[in-house]
């Protein structure tokens, strides 16, 4: 049997999985053994021991100053940033794709309007939101706003032009007008594209997010691994870092079961 024709059984398949992350693990915590050996003082690569003893200081304990636990504190308000980013993008990017996939009348100035708008790099205009909203929580939602929401409407303005003309021409000739088009046949059809749209851009989100809070913000992920990044707290940066990588993966993973319960036909009408 040729390679390419082959499957793993569920059994390899979770070993496959498994194996580039047990692969990683054991090479970094090598080379940690490594270096502390030679010097235990040593910050680039902490010990298991190390990071969870800072863990254990940032999740589990109040903070002398404030008397936050300042990892759940992070974690809600960079989440909260996050969700109403998303959110907003999402309404916006699905209302601006099917004015321009299903509208000629709109799609003809929003088309290249949204096609320039997604080549300025959000982070450019890091500054000028600054300026414009202040350091506040407002700057930080605009820019997951501004730096997804063309994205998005582009990719749902394209899944508009994909509908099939028969869909259209039937239901009009059964007496629908342009509202009860895009009511009862354009958005079922686009609104299981727009989640894995925001699936697929979790990770721009999550980049813009951390820029935002590492320049101005007195709280969240981003901010407390450039702020101990002076003191080279590898120890506090390595589980920030995994800590969001879950998050992101817990979000699209939630995502991925909205679109299958909500939608389960998407996944057979692609079949």
């Amino acid at each position: 049997m040729r390679l390419i024709n082959r499957n793993p059984d569920r059994s390899s398949r979770l070993f496959l999985v498994l194996l580039p992350f047990a692969l990683l693990l054991f090479a970094y915590f090598s080379g940690s053994a490594s270096r502390l050996a030679e010097n235990p003082n040593d910050k680039l690569l902490p010990s298991a021991v190390q990071m969870a003893d800072a863990v254990n200081r940032l999740a589990f304990s109040e903070d002398k100053r404030s008397g936050d636990v300042l990892f759940w504190k992070d974690s809600a308000s960079s989440l909260t940033r996050l969700g109403l980013g998303l959110g907003i993008a999402a309404l916006l990017g699905l209302v601006l794709g099917i004015a321009a996939g299903s509208v000629p009348l709109f799609g003809a100035p929003l088309s290249p309007l949204l096609a320039v708008l997604s080549m300025i790099p959000p982070l450019a205009i890091l500054p000028i939101l600054f300026i414009v909203f202040g350091l506040g929580e407002l700057s930080k939602v605009v820019l997951i706003v501004i730096g997804i929401t063309p994205c998005i409407a582009r990719d749902i303005e394209q899944r508009a032009r994909e509908i099939p003309r028969e869909l259209l021409i039937k239901a009009q000739t059964l007496g629908a007008n342009t509202w009860t088009l895009i009511l009862r046949v354009v958005l079922p059809q686009l609104l299981p594209r727009l989640l894995i749209s925001l699936r697929l851009m979790l990770g721009s989100a999550w980049l813009y997010l951390i820029a935002a809070e590492a320049i101005a913000s007195t709280n969240g992920l981003g901010y407390r691994i450039f702020l101990v990044r002076r003191y080279l707290a590898m120890d506090v940066i390595l589980p920030y870092v995994v800590w969001i990588t879950l998050l992101a993966w817990l979000l699209d993973y939630g995502l991925r079961l909205l679109t299958r319960k909500a939608f389960p036909w998407y996944e057979g009408g692609k079949a």
